[in-house]
């Protein structure tokens, strides 16, 4: 039986909502006191999260058309194509200045490239193509890739820290798993030897997860496992709360000697109709917002590196991807930045390395429906942090609140705030709707829905 407490906590909230659309206000029934300041990439000193920069080797967005909101995004990684059949049109000849100038640039606003050497250069026989499942390079054509990956990372070793090899070579007929493997450990082999303290990351796996096995029993028994610091792996599910993928693998890698990271490499939704995947649902820009929200909050919860897919749309040839936190023109300008973009913006002003995953405390609630709820605690301090939604389904169009009570136990709260992470706002949690008491903090009437909020200690936001 809902008690009165929580009956007005909907109430105000049902108010609140008639008064504007979720982008211009908050769920919130409790006292608006502000909202999360944006922090520039340069700002945070450390993060795991990672905006993807992706096909920029292809031409099929601009760098130089949407550069600008890389760094006020706040993401410290980024995802980019290494290009061999743009860099190298003549064999022999490498053109590098498309690629200086991005690298150089997205450096110099705070953040660090990662880089993936992926498809073929039409320019030797052999060579393969450079669309998603071309071809790899073969025969002859191998030399020259090797010449192209040895020149890439002498060039790139002072400002690259981290390499990917390939893209999702398990959905792909063209590239079977010796051809995968071999590939791997030649390129990875002259990775090492160029830059020893790289890290160097395998597969780009789209989903499936038993390809990874195979591939690493197959380097395992070719005595290169210590060619693999990480795997990437992908993944769009319906339900953004769906990791079966990352369970799957993180059992796989446990079978083998050599500890290997498991990195989220490319995840995002489209905010309409859209090329590639998810393809088959309808979209909006609140859904984007939303699922974005659940897919990179449940792996973060879990300490796992995510890299949201994408910063820009982008068009292939076939038809345009809609992806991108940026809306972009079919000529490649942008047209402006969607709700997701903001919503990530504030994702990535609050969660950098100072707020680490408390796997040790526990959440537990009066809520009928299946429940996210991750703890974070401020490193530094004894403060504490917590998101929570409801994660049984994809999330809906339309916000649906239900107040729920909560008690968060192994943790500490000092003046927490109930925080909106779609829109950034910031309101006050009165004191009736919250206590704290030997180690537990107990929460009610918190208006809970299908996307993260987060509570947490004032003193600890970046608030505006």
């Amino acid at each position: 039986m809902p008690t009165p407490l929580r009956c007005l906590a909907l109430c105000l909230f049902l108010v609140a909502q008639t008064a504007g659309s979720i982008a211009e206000a908050g769920p919130s029934p409790f006292p608006l006191i502000g909202k999360i300041a944006p922090r520039s990439a340069r700002d945070i000193a450390s993060s795991s999260w990672s905006i993807g920069c992706e096909v920029l080797d292809r031409d099929f967005a601009s760098y130089a058309a949407y550069k600008h909101y890389l760094g006020p995004l706040g993401a410290k990684g980024v995802r980019l194509q290494a290009g061999w059949a743009k860099t190298e049109k003549q064999p022999g000849v490498y053109s590098w200045q498309w690629l200086d100038e991005i690298i150089d640039d997205t450096r110099a606003q705070g953040t660090q490239p990662w880089v993936q050497f992926s498809y073929g250069n039409p320019a030797y026989p052999e060579g393969g193509g450079i669309q998603m499942g071309d071809a790899p390079p073969t025969g002859t054509a191998l030399a020259a890739w090797d010449r192209w990956v040895t020149a890439t990372v002498r060039r790139y070793r002072d400002r690259v820290q981290a390499w990917e090899i390939w893209n999702e070579p398990d959905i792909w007929t063209k590239i079977s798993l010796p051809q995968y493997v071999d590939l791997f450990i030649r390129t990875a082999t002259i990775v090492r030897a160029e830059q020893p303290q790289a890290r160097i990351y395998a597969l780009s796996l789209a989903h499936k997860a038993g390809y990874a096995r195979e591939f690493l029993t197959a380097v395992s028994a070719a005595g290169k496992l210590d060619l693999v610091d990480a795997i990437t792996f992908h993944g769009y599910p319906h339900n953004p709360d769906d990791l079966a993928i990352y369970e799957d693998l993180r059992m796989i890698v446990a079978e083998f000697p050599r500890k290997i990271e498991l990195r989220q490499g490319e995840t995002g939704a489209p905010s309409g109709p859209t090329t590639g995947a998810l393809r088959d649902r309808e979209w909006t820009e609140s859904k984007q917002t939303k699922w974005n929200l659940c897919r990179m909050l449940a792996f973060h919860g879990r300490g796992v590196p995510v890299n949201l897919f994408t910063l820009s749309e982008f068009y292939y040839p076939h038809g345009r991807n809609a992806k991108g936190l940026l809306r972009i023109n079919p000529d490649l300008s942008v047209v402006g930045p969607k709700p997701a973009y903001f919503a990530a913006q504030n994702v990535f002003a609050i969660f950098d390395d100072s707020l680490q995953p408390a796997p040790a405390c526990t959440v537990t609630s009066t809520s009928e429906k299946p429940l996210a709820a991750y703890v974070y605690r401020h490193t530094g301090s004894r403060r504490h942090s917590v998101t929570l939604w409801f994660n049984g389904e994809a999330p809906d169009e339309s916000p649906r609140f239900q107040p729920v009570d909560f008690v968060v136990r192994g943790a500490v709260f000092d003046q927490p705030v109930y925080v909106d992470l779609q829109t950034g706002n910031v309101s006050a949690l009165p004191a009736a709707n919250w206590s704290q008491h030997d180690g537990v903090a107990e929460f009610r009437g918190i208006p809970l829905h299908d996307s993260p909020i987060l509570i947490a200690n004032r003193a600890d936001l970046p608030i505006r």
